[in-house]
């Protein structure tokens, strides 16, 4: 690089010297040259009589102060120095801007044929020049001009307040946002679509207009993002007593976005993804992400908009708080264990594994280069789990005063996570001092349990011990405050009660010592230990816990959550000893108890199909992966392959029966029947392994009436390498390359193909007509899911998934430097493999390092992991 970026410290945040409280947008929309012109009222706040502000990749065009032109500045490549200014006045700025060829897709750009912008984290500053940090909120005013024929449609923030014709076919429509809000929530989309209308009445009896825009085309994919729209703002007012503010809510789908969504007040912009589904083309899965997304977004409006970030170190403060509305969100609308599984699978799989790598980092970050590389799973899932676990200490009742005392004392500011915290604290009455360890403390806490029976005292002892591991930022680590959630049994199935010092106390337990024991007391009979129910922290437990209790629990525990969690325990177990049975060249074994526990969850006529189907499925290679350093890819898959194939062959009649008999004759999208169909396809899963799994699959993708269906048979037919899985590939592809979306699944299977010709495979993929390396989702789909997804050729130890990575890299980080960013993290984490291993991807990364023009995205990290 030229020059070397220069890190921010939460430390040395000071507040503005200047503020705006109104901006007027007028933009004049062209393909490579609109116009932007930008009104302020600007007040001095502090001593300094010149204002900077933010921006770049764009042209200065002219300054006015109160009308009169303004020589007193100056241009830097990322800033304008305004001098010599007033206390107050009103600054006019105009930039011009080329938005067909921001591939960066940031600021203003090109979607498709439509005009779109994204500016979360900081990407107004490349439409203006402005003060665009979070602290600094405005009430917007924008009007939008632009071709009527090509651009019907003229959205931005806030309420339509006025709409005209212009000469040469050209219209304008005028918006008024009331609420002040930061930069990074504007936003503006120009042109054609197909919308989808409907209204919602809130609690108060106020009438809002609900309106999807989507490409043209796709208007029959809508319904289902309408239907969870309306479900999130009944929910949110009947769970938190929060009721939407604006006249009008809309939402835009579009093909080219770098994130998932953006809760952009009033006008949510959101990848396609996320909203279009119908069941021909999405899968349950989608249909499932929708209801999440679309319900992430619009709890933003009061967390995270109403009450926005003072600085962007403060990040989790809207998104871990909003991940853990959205997943209650789901929770109470469909199967809470089923959400808690999927969600603390995020969390032992990817999150454990930033947390162990060089980018690792607390929820709230002390130290940034380049903000985009901050919205992580760390602050966004880890996030969530603090605030899960201040709700598990205050209970329902103290959480939601606690929110009510954070909303009364922040709406319409700029807050911090101690002010948060401060707030939850205040409003419960329960000191949460260390707790807030959480917030400024990175890595994985580990925790090994030890019981001691004593039965002529009838005395049952945990004893808990607490370690997290130093990390590249922080060598030292204190103890947290991490709240155990624990029940005991006998051996009859009775829940014992838990005595301490005289008094029966709750399931959760406050451990908050390095080392600390807590002893049960009246405890008649040696009992049965479940242990991080709900897993009710992010921590890594290590107990060993006998075979036998294990398969007890997963029959006999009262949590759906601790059953699934003991039987991923019991699976863990053999899958470490066959690991290493594997490397030694012995034979790997299974044994019958093992077999016969999931025999008997299999054929459970009281679990739902949604929690059997859970409880079948194995850990993913990237969860057992972060067990071991250093890292056996090899030895892992063949573990996980022997157990999932002594399993098909153990139970090939009980999961032929059930896959036969939870056929569906027609598609519906209620709970209840996408629990069946989870658990039919993971019989299909097992049964593709079996001497009838050719034909059995072939039969699904040749009669199934939906995408889910389809994709479960093809995604069989790719992990098992059957023979039909070409035949099944080209159909698909010759059916649906005309439509993106879709093919993303496609691509998908291709990135994780195990076939030994696997990388040669996704590159001839490269030249499909349906792919784009420009294009986000296709990218992440194809080439991301062989970096993230396809361990074994991705870490062959002849380097070609490196030298693949390191190629790739490099052209994103000319075009779109925030999606080579989220690309690179399985490189980051190299030290985690042999020293042959570690030295190919070392070798990349350090060719990388000598770009001339690398990205502030891809420098920091790749300057963290070569400096770990």
């Amino acid at each position: 690089m030229t020059h070397q970026p220069q890190a921010k410290y939460r430390k040395d945040y000071m507040a503005p010297e200047f503020t705006i409280t109104d901006i007027d947008l007028i933009f004049d929309l062209y393909d490579e040259d609109s116009k932007i012109t930008a009104t302020s009222k600007v007040i001095k706040k502090g001593d300094s009589s010149t204002l900077t502000l933010d921006g770049e990749h764009m042209q200065l065009a002219g300054i006015t102060i109160n009308g009169v032109e303004w020589s007193a500045y100056e241009v830097t490549q990322t800033q304008l120095h305004i001098h010599d200014l007033p206390d107050e006045f009103e600054l006019c700025i105009v930039t011009q801007v080329n938005p067909s060829t921001n591939t960066a897709l940031e600021g203003l750009y090109k979607s498709g044929g439509a005009f779109c912008t994204q500016c979360e984290a900081e990407g107004f500053r490349r439409i203006t020049y402005f003060l665009d940090r979070p602290d600094v909120l405005a009430k917007y005013t924008t009007t939008v001009i632009a071709d009527k024929k090509e651009n019907p449609f003229l959205l931005s923030n806030g309420n339509r307040i006025a709409e005209g014709e212009l000469d040469n076919g050209r219209h304008w429509v005028k918006w008024s946002d009331p609420h002040p809000k930061p930069s990074y929530l504007f936003a503006l989309v120009a042109g054609q679509f197909d919308v989808l209308r409907d209204q919602f009445t809130t609690k108060s009896g106020r009438t809002v207009d609900l309106e999807i825009y989507v490409d043209q085309g796709n208007l029959d994919r809508a319904p289902h993002a309408m239907t969870s729209l309306i479900n999130a703002m009944k929910w949110d007012e009947e769970r938190f007593g929060f009721e939407y503010d604006l006249d009008i809510y809309m939402i835009v789908a579009v093909d080219f976005f770098n994130m998932g969504a953006m809760e952009n007040k009033g006008l949510n912009v959101f990848n396609s993804k996320y909203v279009l589904a119908n069941d021909q083309t999405a899968t349950d899965s989608d249909y499932l992400g929708i209801e999440s997304v679309i319900g992430h977004e619009y709890f933003h409006n009061w967390t995270g908009n109403r009450i926005t970030c003072r600085d962007w170190f403060q990040l989790s403060l809207k998104e871990g708080l909003t991940v853990f509305r959205d997943q209650e969100f789901s929770s109470d609308l469909g199967s809470r264990a089923v959400n808690r599984i999927n969600n603390v699978r995020i969390i032992r799989g990817p999150q454990f594994a930033e947390d162990a790598s060089p980018m690792s980092h607390p929820i709230r970050p002390e130290k940034v280069i380049e903000m985009n590389n901050f919205y992580t799973l760390t602050v966004y899932e880890k996030g969530s789990e603090v605030i899960r676990m201040i709700h598990t200490l205050l209970g329902e009742d103290g959480f939601q005063k606690g929110m009510k005392l954070y909303v009364e004392r922040h709406d319409g500011t700029a807050a911090t996570c101690d002010d948060f915290v401060a707030a939850m604290e205040e409003g419960s009455g329960v000191d949460l001092t260390q707790f807030r360890l959480w917030y400024s403390q990175s890595g994985t806490p580990q925790v090994t349990a030890q019981t001691q029976y004593d039965a002529e005292a009838k005395t049952f002892t945990l004893h808990l011990t607490q370690k997290t591991d130093a990390t590249l930022d922080q060598p030292q680590k204190q103890a947290l405050h991490i709240p155990m959630n624990v029940e005991l049994y006998a051996p009859n199935g009775e829940v014992l009660p838990m005595v301490i010092d005289g008094q029966e106390v709750g399931n959760v337990l406050d451990f908050t010592q390095h080392q600390q024991s807590f002893v049960f007391e009246n405890v008649e009979v040696e009992p049965i230990l479940s242990l991080l129910r709900e897993f009710s922290a992010p921590v890594k437990l290590e107990y060993q816990c006998k075979d036998e209790d294990l398969v007890f629990l997963m029959n006999q525990a009262r949590n759906e959550f601790a059953r699934w969690d003991a039987g991923q325990t019991l699976l863990a177990k053999y899958l470490r000893q066959n690991i290493q049975a594997w490397k030694t060249n012995t034979e790997l074994s299974l044994p019958q108890s093992v077999l016969d526990a999931f025999k008997g969850i299999l054929l459970s006529e009281t679990l739902e199909p949604a929690f059997i189907a859970e409880m079948l499925t194995l850990p993913s290679q990237n969860e057992v992966a972060g067990w071991f350093k250093p890292v056996d890819v090899d030895a892992i898959a063949e573990s996980l392959s022997f157990i999932k194939r002594s399993i098909a062959a153990e139970l090939v009649d009980e999961l032929t029966a059930i896959y036969h008999s939870l056929k569906q004759e027609q598609y519906t999208v209620e709970h209840a029947a996408i629990g069946q169909r989870s658990l039919r396809n993971v019989c299909l899963s097992y049964l593709a392994v079996t001497d009838e799994g050719e034909s059995l699959v072939v039969a699904q993708y040749d009669t199934a009436n939906n995408m889910t269906d389809t994709m479960a048979a093809m995604s069989a037919a790719n992990q098992a390498q059957l023979a039909c899985r070409e035949t099944l590939m080209k159909d698909f592809s010759d059916k649906w390359s005309h439509d993106g979306l879709v093919m993303d699944k496609w691509f998908m299977l291709q990135g994780t193909n195990p076939a030994q010709n696997a990388l040669t495979v996704i590159k001839e993929t490269m030249s499909h007509p349906a792919f784009s390396l420009k294009n986000p989702n296709r990218t992440r789909s194809l080439v991301g899911a062989f970096f993230a997804q396809n361990p074994v050729n991705f870490h062959a130890v002849d380097g070609s998934g490196y030298q693949f990575a390191s190629e790739i890299l490099h052209t994103l980080n000319e075009s779109n430097p925030q999606v080579a960013s989220r690309l690179i993290d399985p490189l980051l984490k190299y030290r985690q493999y042999d020293e042959v291993r570690q030295g190919l991807i070392r070798a990349e990364l350090e060719k990388l390092a000598t770009l001339d023009n690398l990205a502030k995205d891809l420098y920091e990290k790749i300057t963290k992991a070569l400096e770990a």
